[in-house]
């Protein structure tokens, strides 16, 4: 077999289930992840015979697709704000979505050298290490209640020589020393039970549910109880980022006013979606 009959091989059996242009971008992943390869690279060796490692690789990874496993689980890793992330069934696949509100962050403050951050939630990292590594001599604290994840975690920084102290902690049980962060981040657990009906399987079946769902009664129970640690733990000026569920911005932002938070945004994402808000600390 060549590369050319493997690549086409593979699109075929996965287009029925994710259409042709889905298909065709996981196989491209693959020959990325196994051998470092782009598109241009797949189209040159092209007749190039397949070894028998490269096979058994695709006959592992292909029936994992089929059973709508996430492609980032079967390779092992995923992309994030140009960075290659090591992440597993134990944490959440970062999204689109909190690229843009890393980028925000370093937007806003790129400019502005030692500033001490704290991820809460930080699961793979990815927030935390894209921040450390974007905003000058920055401090970068994470935490998470998963030991799982800080394992990832912790990986992931030494891989991407990221300097960042991380904390296995609860957050209802926890709380950081008075005015000594600039800023707080967090993309906390925000989609209700009775929104399942709506998500797709390879999320439902394979994403840790704890890192994704809040009970019907409670959705702002951990912004809730962040607003409440950001109130003491951020500086004069400090102030907070958060991903947020959309149908639960207004919601919230009138949360952050209880809390007394100045300045309370949302901010739409790519999509129109209030997927964001960001506010500063309450005056003194």
């Amino acid at each position: 077999m060549t590369i050319h009959e493997l690549n086409r091989s593979a699109v075929s059996r996965l287009t029925p289930l994710y259409g042709r242009h889905e298909a065709e971008a996981m196989v491209r992943l693959i020959f990325h992840a196994l051998k470092g390869w782009e598109l241009t690279d797949i189209v040159i060796h092209a007749n190039s015979p397949v070894s028998d490692w490269l096979q058994e690789k695709f006959d592992e990874f292909i029936p994992r697709l089929l059973a709508h496993e996430p492609v980032q689980y079967v390779l092992g890793e995923a992309s994030f704000y140009g960075m290659r992330l090591k992440v597993s069934p134990g944490v959440l696949i970062p999204r689109p979505e909190t690229e843009e509100l890393v980028d925000m962050i370093v937007k806003g403050y790129g400019g502005r050298a030692d500033l001490r951050v704290l991820d809460i939630g930080t699961g793979s990292g990815a927030i935390a290490i894209a921040l450390s590594r974007n905003l000058p001599f920055s401090k970068v604290t994470a935490l998470d209640i998963s030991e799982d994840a800080l394992t990832i975690a912790r990986r992931n920084a030494a891989e991407l020589h990221a300097r960042i102290d991380f904390i296995h902690a609860d957050i209802f049980d926890w709380m950081p020393s008075a005015g000594n962060l600039d800023i707080i981040v967090s993309n906390p657990p925000y989609i209700c039970e009775q929104e399942k009906a709506e998500m797709d399987a390879n999320v439902l079946d394979y994403e840790p549910p704890q890192a994704l769902f809040v009970a019907d009664a409670t959705p702002l129970i951990f912004y809730s109880r962040i607003l409440e640690i950001a109130s003491e733990a951020l500086s004069s000026d400090g102030s907070i980022w958060f991903e947020i569920n959309p149908h639960y911005a207004e919601p919230l932002k009138q949360l952050a006013l209880h809390h007394h938070f100045r300045n309370v945004s949302l901010i739409k994402d790519l999509y129109g979606k209030e997927r964001f808000l960001t506010a500063l600390r309450p005056a003194d």
